[in-house]
């Protein structure tokens, strides 16, 4: 099974995730008539679980792993949002991802709110065996919490399609009968939806192309690095030249980057990643680090790693037209208001990032009719549902200065808060 490897921050920062969530937030209200018990309410979780739980080891002993979960809002629909296995996470984290989660379905508009959850735990130091009774052992602590109606997981870092099966197969032992949609990013043989392993890399090239269609930009040819090489970036890289024709010059890995000017052959590239783990030792580039690759001259950056990889210290370095934000939260608020006055568009993560979640929307509707749509219906209503979400922020954005995230988030928040007076929660 294949744990897709993931880039560590280009600069470290001592930023509280859900701090940084939360000031996003009160920049977009700020546009807002919000009530203040409403703002106040919109600021924090509605529900948080914190859980331990033993798990016997390969070798007899028993290590004890703790676990999160949390529901940020579910008045527009049940919660939705991945599960992280990584030996830092945390609450702060776990928060922040669950709030971007709840604005990401809200604006490109499908009935879910917005969730996540995850596991301290390093999946490179544990057997086969381990992993399956560590994925088991949190379904069985948190499993209070998951419905098909109520909260459905899905993968995301150091998680996939196998431990998507082994929880879902855990939470049916528990409820007695199978309920396929409580978890999505499963097999395809398990109610699976075809077309989700590359879906948030495919939603992201999607706004891009919309994007440069509004920028004056033709992608055919256009440079492109991508700083991030697990999951999303490989795809990310592959995709960029397939579906649009750019150039990738520069692609960077947790072992650091490779640049060629002329372009990767991208499948080679993805091929020799999943046989050895790492770029770096591509033979067909030259090396680079991640920060030489943020501040590289491109048409497009896309950062595809982990959060704040671009700083205050380092955006007024970034040279790219566009910057698509594939990685959650990969530029700190200081750092967009420089790209901004810079002229640097940038397509902020709750919508570029979004195509996972639309697809796991795809999934549990598939799951629900039990009957399954070919890849290529998955891909036009996917391009569908997010290009309308594109073209509906853009719209808005001569409201907030042009700027593309107040608008994502005042966008979202607007959905969210109208849900919470229809029910009568908050006026």
């Amino acid at each position: 099974m294949e744990i897709a490897r993931m880039t560590e921050n280009v600069v470290a920062q001592p930023v509280s995730l859900f701090e940084m969530a939360q000031k996003q937030f009160d920049q977009a209200a700020a546009y807002l008539d919000l009530s203040p018990g409403m703002r106040a309410f919109l600021r924090e979780p509605m529900r948080e679980l914190t859980v331990t739980f033993p798990v016997k080891m390969d070798d007899g002993s028993t290590r004890v792993f703790k676990g999160f979960r949390v529901q940020y809002n579910d008045a527009r629909g049940p919660t939705k949002g991945g599960l992280r296995f990584h030996p830092h996470e945390n609450i702060d984290m776990v928060r922040a991802l669950a709030a971007w989660m709840t604005w990401k379905t809200a604006v490109v508009d499908i009935p879910l709110g917005g969730a996540k959850g995850g596991v301290v735990c390093d999946v490179k130091e544990l057997s086969q065996r381990e992993l399956e009774r560590v994925s088991r052992a949190y379904v069985r602590q948190v499993g209070r919490l998951l419905g098909l109606d109520v909260d459905v997981p899905a993968p995301d870092m150091y998680t996939n399609a196998q431990i998507m099966a082994w929880m879902m197969d855990e939470y049916a032992v528990i409820k007695g009968h199978t309920e396929f949609g409580v978890i999505t990013g499963k097999p395809v043989e398990l109610g699976g939806s075809l077309g989700r392993e590359d879906a948030t890399a495919r939603g992201g090239m999607y706004v891009i192309r919309e994007a440069a269609k509004m920028l004056g930009m033709d992608t055919a040819g256009a440079k492109m690095a991508v700083q991030g090489f697990g999951n999303v970036g490989k795809y990310a890289a592959t995709l960029g030249e397939e579906l649009l024709g750019c150039k990738v010059i520069a692609v960077a890995d947790i072992g650091g980057g490779i640049y060629n000017p002329k372009g990767f052959d991208t499948r080679e590239l993805f091929n020799y990643a999943m046989r050895h783990g790492l770029v770096s030792g591509y033979p067909e580039g030259e090396r680079i680090s991640n920060a030489e690759l943020i501040e590289m001259d491109v048409d497009i950056l896309v950062p595809a790693a982990l959060e704040n990889v671009i700083t205050a210290e380092n955006a007024p370095r970034v040279r790219a037209r566009l910057v698509a934000e594939l990685a959650n939260g990969p530029c700190t608020l200081e750092a967009e208001a420089i790209m901004q006055d810079n002229g640097i568009y940038v397509i902020p993560d709750i919508l570029c990032n979004a195509g996972g979640v639309v697809v796991s929307y795809f999934e549990m509707v598939q799951n629900a009719y039990d009957y399954y749509w070919d890849v290529l219906e998955v891909h036009e209503r996917l391009d569908k549902k997010i290009s309308a979400a594109f073209a509906t922020m853009h719209a808005r954005a001569p409201e907030f200065n042009n700027d593309t995230r107040l608008a994502a988030q005042a966008l979202a928040i607007e959905r969210v808060a109208n849900a919470v007076r229809l029910r009568g929660w908050c006026d």
